[in-house]
């Protein structure tokens, strides 16, 4: 049997005009550590899994290859669902980002954790619009849902 994991990720660059630098450690960080340890099993398919993500007409496109960078399959997954809780987290991120630079980070623990709890109420749901079609951790989830964010900067 295959390793359920993903061993690397690539994300559609096309539809991302720029990315601040808050945003691009972000990015960073979720596929460092998400390639360091994850949990990701598609259906009917042995890993390892080499992934590219991609947004295609609202919907997310997750194109699931093998080792070698064979196709598997394209799982579709519609982003309406998700339209507001990467809008609130981008919002939330912004006032992280600004407490963090702030002579005085005042608050900086509360919005810590509204960001975090905002964080993982998308992964669960992205854990459940997968249901059936990809079984990951929650850990997984989360740093995948990051890197949808990225993905509808424009």
């Amino acid at each position: 049997m295959g390793e359920a994991r993903i061993i690397d990720i690539e994300l559609d660059e096309r539809t991302i005009i720029r990315r601040s630098d808050d945003i691009e450690r972000e990015r960073q960080v979720a596929i460092f550590d998400l390639l360091e340890e994850n949990v990701f099993q598609p259906a009917e398919h042995e890993g390892p899994f080499r992934i590219r993500l991609a947004v295609e007409e609202n919907r997310l496109a997750i194109e699931v290859r093998d080792e070698a960078g064979q196709p598997l399959d394209t799982i579709r997954l519609s982003l309406a669902r998700f339209k507001r809780p990467v809008r609130d987290y981008f919002a939330i991120c912004e006032s992280y980002f600004k407490a963090a630079r702030s002579d005085s980070p005042k608050g900086l623990e509360t919005i810590d954790m509204a960001r975090r709890g905002m964080h993982n109420e998308a992964a669960e749901l992205l854990q459940d619009c997968l249901k059936g079609k990809i079984e990951m951790d929650f850990d997984t989830a989360r740093r995948l849902f990051t890197l949808i964010c990225v993905l509808h900067i424009k």
